[in-house]
């Protein structure tokens, strides 16, 4: 193949175009996936950027910059410009300059203090850090002393280039450094937690064979590592429905030690608890829940984010905190960290004596606080293109489909005088999306449909219509449970629900999510509810996107989507005009590439 064929431009400001419909485009973006970030991806060329933290995250999983470099030289249509290729050497290079290393106890009037060491090989890094104001209050220029005499895996140049911290300052110092430009390596050794048998079952209580898959268990031993400095501490990052909480039990069943589990809401907690009974020896008195409806200690506890930020008042400490500090755990799995609230960051950054994972499946926050995850929970370790394990069959096909519809014309000048915040909502709460909703659950009768939405009023009023259940942050937890059980068992084919069931939930059946609205332009969001309907199944799941035309709504629904573009999922589109238009989604298999016309 000619090299003028090849789908990679890179460009001298640091950004890639793909070009989607060059030989090998699919398999550059599987390519890209490890150390680039998608910025857009409209219908021809897909734009990449290249982060510091992009490179760093790669560097963390051992994908090394001169890999980087090599890997856009295959692909690219150009030669890759020099200063390119020096920076991204350079950036990720960064990676592993400063390490943090122990330090002997001192005794201080009685009391035995610990410290840690970080060290660098450059005198230059070691200077700027020394000048750094922020740095100055956490860390001090010092010799290096080893425990014995002995000075194990640190060279000579680390040292003359120390500083000494305190332990509880580890993680508060790698958030500061990160943000000066300089990732920190951590080769403590971490702490054993209180020792528990933990064995996964061969065979379900449900009567199922049951087997870890080879990507899960790979997933499970690259976090953990041979439990040395540097390991067992990290993210996972895996597509909904490919099995990340049994990952989180592979991990549990390497380390054999008391855990805590922090989830993202009370039905994800009873969720987890199902699970690890389902699939691990652990008995019923081993396993507690710490909620808002009980707080339990036991061996292996599962807790919500939202119990653990809660206080009396804004100016109030965090009561709960104390459930990270009061026992033993030797491994603390955060679910979805990608919604690691901003509190738990700061109990994060003292935590980092423990073993730690973090399951997602997509490391953006639109809050750009991905640098904390990396300093206080771990780099990426692991990840796997969804399409890559689409072809494998772990998880469904699956077909996205935006339809647009026209502002109902009752709305249009309402629309017009609205500030940006309220023509969102406007362009979202569009009634004709009501018709469209119920037109397309007639349409597929033979299919478990999600309606997944924003705001509620809209969701209340096609709950109504539909005649089906609806769960929103206001539904009783028993209820909610009650709700899901039943939507499992097949007593209900179709379920509203609000952004709770973003997160967290296990629907596996569900084979069709109708998107009416959603939280401005999250591209999280977009992948988590695709994710509901992504359990493995015979028939291809189909994830609708209702989207009001000529409004906000389509430039919010535009960024939604690029996740996604970057997972090999390309959305079809139809201009919905009534019922018998929907007909054209017949022909969807036979259309190319691209969609519908508009």
């Amino acid at each position: 193949m000619q090299k003028s064929d090849n789908p990679l431009i890179v460009q001298s400001d640091r950004t890639l175009l793909l070009d989607v419909h060059a030989p090998r485009a699919k398999e550059c973006r599987n390519a890209l996936i490890p150390f680039a970030e998608l910025v857009s991806s409209p219908e021809h060329l897909h734009t990449y950027r290249l982060t510091p933290l992009s490179l760093w995250n790669a560097a963390g999983a051992g994908f090394t910059g001169a890999q980087a470099v090599q890997t856009l030289a295959e692909f690219s249509r150009y030669d890759v410009p020099q200063a390119v290729s020096a920076w991204i050497e350079e950036t990720a290079g960064r990676f592993g300059r400063l390490r943090l290393v122990p330090a002997p106890p001192k005794e201080n009037e009685g009391v035995k203090d610990e410290y840690l060491y970080l060290v660098s090989t450059s005198a230059l890094v070691y200077r700027e850090i020394s000048a750094n104001p922020a740095a100055q209050k956490l860390l001090v220029p010092c010799t290096y002393t080893a425990f014995d005499g002995s000075a194990p895996n640190i060279t000579e140049e680390e040292k003359q280039f120390c500083f000494l911290l305190h332990l509880t300052d580890r993680g508060t110092v790698k958030q500061a450094l990160l943000r000066l430009g300089w990732p920190v390596k951590d080769d403590v050794p971490l702490a054993d937690g209180a020792h528990l048998d933990i064995k996964l079952r061969e065979t379900t209580l449900g009567g199922k064979p049951f087997s870890i898959r080879g990507y899960q268990q790979e997933a499970a031993e690259t976090l953990v590592g041979d439990r040395g400095p540097g390991t067992g501490f990290g993210t996972i990052v895996l597509p909904c429905g490919a099995g990340k909480t049994i990952v989180g039990m592979a991990v549990m069943s390497l380390l054999q030690t008391e855990t805590l589990i922090v989830t993202t809401n009370i039905s994800a907690v009873h969720q987890w608890i199902d699970e690890l009974l389902d699939k691990t020896e652990l008995t019923r008195d081993q396993i507690a829940e710490y909620t808002g409806e009980e707080k339990v200690i036991r061996p292996v506890t599962v807790a919500t984010y939202q119990i653990l930020t809660w206080r009396p008042d804004k100016t109030a400490p965090y009561p709960h905190f104390a459930l990270f500090r009061n026992s033993s755990w030797g491994l603390v799995i955060y679910d979805e960290v990608h919604m690691l609230p901003a509190p738990v960051f700061r109990v994060a950054a003292e935590l980092q004596a423990v073993r730690r994972v973090g399951l997602t499946a997509t490391l953006v926050r639109e809050d750009g606080c991905e640098g904390h995850v990396f300093s206080l929970v771990g780099p990426k370790r692991y990840d796997v293109p969804w399409k890559e394990l689409e072809k494998e069959k772990w998880i469904a096909s699956a077909e996205c489909i935006e339809i647009r519809v026209d502002l109902a014309r009752d709305k249009e000048v309402e629309y017009a005088i609205a500030n940006s915040r309220s023509k969102h909502k406007i362009a979202s709460e569009n009634s004709v999306k009501e018709e469209l909703v119920a037109a397309l659950v007639q349409k597929y009768s033979e299919d478990k449909i999600l309606v997944i939405g924003q705001y509620l009023g809209q969701l209340s009023e096609i709950a109504r219509q539909l005649k089906a259940p609806i769960i929103t942050g206001k539904t009783p937890n028993a209820e909610r449970d009650k709700i899901y059980a039943d939507f499992r068992s097949n007593a209900i084919r179709v379920l509203v629900v609000s952004k709770v069931a973003n997160f967290a939930i296990d629907l596996p059946d569900a084979s069709m999510a109708i998107q009416v609205s959603g939280t401005f332009g999250s591209r999280q969001e977009e992948a988590q509810r695709l994710g509901r309907i992504l359990r493995p199944k015979e028939r291809t799941s189909r994830f609708f996107t209702l989207i009001t035309r000529n409004t906000v709504e389509e430039d919010f629904g535009s960024n939604r989507q690029k996740f996604l573009a970057e997972q090999g999922y390309s959305y079809r589109l139809l201009r919905y005009t009534g019922a018998e238009s929907l007909a054209e989604l017949d022909e969807a298999a036979a259309l190319p590439e691209g969609g519908f016309p508009l």
